[in-house]
């Protein structure tokens, strides 16, 4: 099964998440800025990116990102992660509708999470959606 784990990170939180899910996974984690693959060849994506502004996704490299791939994810798994500093989580609960009305399968039927930087137990829960991946 080929699989990638894609993210965006702006203080290093979700990047040591990135890297928990690829290590779980067996593959390497790659910025967004930096992919260059055709997400149609992949079987199964990890997604990470933290809330930015009113509870979103990243705004300038992100999104755009994701919303150029939502039309193409239909039928693959899903996993996805990301960090927060402030607010409840909704920007997870968001995107994981988007992925869901998207036709996708999402990994564990939810996102994880962390508050600020990842402790230990959520890098673990990391490294298990890595695996629960492929």
């Amino acid at each position: 099964m080929a699989a990638a784990v894609i993210y965006w990170s702006g203080t290093g939180n979700t990047e040591a998440m990135a890297k928990a899910v690829a290590e779980g996974a067996g593959v390497e984690a790659v910025s967004v800025s930096d992919f260059k693959g055709d997400v149609a060849s992949y079987d199964a994506l990890a997604l990470g990116s933290p809330a930015m502004g009113d509870e979103v996704l990243e705004e300038s490299e992100f999104e755009p990102f994701f919303a150029g791939i939502e039309s193409k994810i239909s039928g693959k798994k899903i996993a996805l992660f990301g960090s927060y500093d402030w607010g409840d989580g909704q920007w997870m609960r968001t995107w994981e509708d988007r992925v869901k009305a998207a036709g996708a399968v999402l990994v564990n039927d939810a996102g994880i999470i962390s508050n600020l930087e990842p402790s230990d137990d959520i890098l673990a829960k990391c490294k298990e959606l890595g695996k629960a991946l492929v």
